[in-house]
C-alpha cells in the first residue's frame, strides 16, 4: 500500500519501473514534488492443515477459506486458528532474481498433528482477503506433544528461498 499527500485511498504500487521510479495503481489527486510516500507491505500468515483432511490442496487452492470451509485446519493445544503471522520479511535481489524469506514460525507448549500448511496474504487489497500464496505438504504426519513445533524455512538466497521470482 502507498499513502501520502495527493495519494488516493487504497493505492498500491502497480510496478517498479527503475531504481527511482514507480507506477501507482491509482492516479495522484494532486501534483507535488518532494512529497514523502509511505509504503507498507502486506501481512502474511501460515496456517497448518490437519491430518485426514477432507479437501485437496495445491495449485487450485486460492484462499485460506478453502481450508477452513472444509474444516481442515489443525487444532490442538498451543495452536490458534488462522495460524501465525510470518515475520522478518526480507526482500532481496541477486542478479535477475528477487526473493523473500520469513523467520521460522513456531508453536510452543504445543500438542497437535499436521500434514502441511498454507501461506496466505492476510491483508485486504480490494474485495478479496486471505488470498493463498502457496500450499506445502510436509511429506507425512508431523506430531508434537507438549513441545515446540517449528517450521524451518529454506535458506534466504536466489536459489533456495521460499519465494523466488526470476
Amino acid at each position: 500500500g502507498v499513502s501520502g499527500t495527493g495519494i488516493a485511498a487504497s493505492t498500491v504500487i502497480a510496478s517498479i519501473d527503475s531504481s527511482t521510479g514507480i507506477t501507482l495503481s491509482k492516479a495522484a489527486t494532486a501534483s507535488n514534488t518532494g512529497v514523502t510516500l509511505t509504503c507498507t507491505g502486506d501481512s502474511m500468515k501460515l496456517a497448518l492443515i490437519k491430518v485426514s483432511m477432507a479437501g485437496t490442496y495445491g495449485a487450485a487452492t486460492t484462499n485460506y477459506t478453502d481450508v477452513t470451509g472444509n474444516s481442515d485446519e489443525t487444532s490442538g493445544t498451543g495452536y490458534t486458528a488462522a495460524g501465525v503471522a510470518l515475520t522478518n520479511v526480507s526482500p532481496a535481489t541477486s542478479g535477475t532474481t528477487a526473493y523473500i524469506d520469513f523467520a521460522d514460525p513456531s508453536w510452543t507448549t504445543a500438542t497437535f498433528s499436521t500434514t502441511g500448511c498454507i501461506i496466505y496474504n492476510n491483508s485486504r487489497r480490494g474485495p478479496i482477503a486471505t488470498r493463498a500464496i502457496s500450499v506445502h505438504d510436509f511429506g507425512g504426519t508431523q506430531t508434537v506433544s507438549a513441545g515446540t513445533f517449528t517450521i524451518i524455512m529454506p535458506t534466504a538466497d536466489a536459489s533456495s528461498a521460499i519465494y523466488r521470482i526470476a
